[in-house]
């Protein structure tokens, strides 16, 4: 039976991914949909694309009722960990609001929602987590997402919520750098980098994530998943791996400690997660970081054996 699947955030680095990969699947319908306008429209010109505010009741009812899609994947939020903590209204009208509005129409359309949710909501006293561990956020995003996902645990239709950490790739015309290439570009400019060495994350491939979703929309799944990788690792020991795969010079790399650094809202030590149940109930199997590093090397036309030193 084809699958009508619904994105939101289509132009974001998830929402392009989930549309690269999903385009390719004969019995998958797609709809794109995004608050701003069609980024993807030269690169995939015949996916339906329709504008949706989500945090417009209206505009979602009407949108989900023209549609009639059988799964949503909402990947739309405001992710800025610090400008969540410095423009709270904001930060709830997008990451709750907007979930309470879409939870809504799901549940009255009969329609399969997979929320898109952050590690960001635990403490950070331990890790790696099963998808039991209890939350307790430490910062304004932290409370906002774990406030979705107790709207999405409320609602009376199905509902399954993916959670991650620390996303990296490349998207189009898209302007937020991730750790592998701002490490790449910072020491091909020759400038020193300070990376916090005490804080612990499984990073998170974007296709990886992508892939997470859809084998969850295509198993029907229902409850709450943990997709990320599977190594535990210090954004510093990221920063190693990535100067070495570029064979570019590590002693740039400054070893630093949260407390360097000066920023708005507080980030958990120590998340990272366990991916047993994704992997067993789903078939979900991520790439190492290597393996991550190497794809967006290629992406960015920059493969190992093409580059010059």
């Amino acid at each position: 039976m084809a699958q009508r699947i619904l994105i939101t955030g289509s132009n974001g680095l998830l929402g392009q991914k989930l549309v690269a990969l999903l385009h390719q699947h004969p019995d998958v319908e797609l709809i794109a949909t995004s608050r701003g306008g069609n980024k993807l429209a030269a690169l995939y010109p015949q996916v339906r694309f329709v504008p949706l505010d989500v945090t417009s009741r209206a505009q979602v009812e009407q949108v989900l009722q023209v549609e009639q899609p059988t799964h949503l994947i909402h990947t739309a939020a405001m992710t800025n960990v610090d400008e969540c903590e410095l423009n709270q209204a904001a930060c709830w009208e997008q990451n709750v609001t907007a979930v309470e509005n879409l939870v809504a129409g799901c549940a009255a359309l009969k329609i399969h929602l997979i929320h898109v949710s952050t590690d960001f909501i635990f403490s950070g006293e331990e890790g790696p987590l099963s998808e039991e561990a209890t939350p307790a956020p430490v910062n304004y995003y932290g409370q906002s997402k774990l406030a979705a996902e107790q709207v999405v645990q409320r609602s009376a239709g199905k509902w399954a919520i993916v959670r991650t950490i620390l996303v990296y790739g490349t998207a189009h015309d898209y302007g937020r750098t991730n750790i592998v290439l701002w490490v790449r570009d910072s020491l091909r400019a020759g400038k020193e980098i300070k990376v916090v060495d005490d804080q612990f994350r499984t990073p998170t491939l974007a296709e990886d994530l992508a892939q997470g979703c859809w084998l969850v929309a295509r198993h029907e799944a229902i409850g709450i998943y943990h997709i990320s990788s599977s190594e535990l690792l210090t954004p510093y020991q990221m920063a190693l791996q990535v100067a070495e795969y570029f064979a570019l010079d590590s002693a740039l790399i400054i070893r630093a400690d949260a407390g360097t650094f000066t920023q708005p809202a507080r980030r958990p030590a120590r998340t990272g997660f366990l991916i047993g149940k994704a992997q067993r109930e789903l078939g979900y199997a991520p790439h190492t970081f290597t393996e991550g590093i190497a794809l967006l090397a290629r992406q960015t036309e920059d493969s190992q054996e093409g580059r010059t030193n």
